[in-house]
């Protein structure tokens, strides 16, 4: 059974600092691709940052150069150091995580983590 859990959400004021942890287990993580997406009410879950099995890095144009994501294989976790937080940055973060068979395709998240940026 695939699961991922996230942690280290918060409230953080504008220009702090957060990093979120996303503990995976049921697979083997390093042949995996991970991912880190956000949403807020009424809008799509969009893409924040990836890192292939290669770690090789993608982030959204609305983070580059603030946040970071990296993985530890020995541990299962991915991270998200995130820094210069902004209030358009609050939403709930989540991991993700695809495996795809035989042609069939099938995504896996975690229960989410609220980030807050405010004063």
């Amino acid at each position: 059974q695939v699961q991922l859990v996230e942690s280290g959400g918060g409230l953080v004021q504008p220009g702090g600092s957060l990093r979120l942890l996303c503990a995976v287990s049921g697979l083997t993580f390093r042949l995996y691709t991970m991912a880190w997406y956000r949403q807020t009410p009424g809008k799509q879950r969009e893409l924040v940052a990836a890192i292939s099995s290669a770690v090789s890095t993608t982030y959204a144009d609305s983070v580059k150069g603030r946040f970071t994501i990296s993985r530890d294989n020995a541990k299962n976790t991915v991270y998200l150091q995130m820094n210069s937080l902004k209030p358009e940055d609050t939403a709930v973060y989540y991991c993700n995580t695809v495996r795809i068979t035989l042609g069939s395709r099938t995504d896996y998240w975690g229960q989410g983590t609220q980030v807050t940026v405010s004063s």
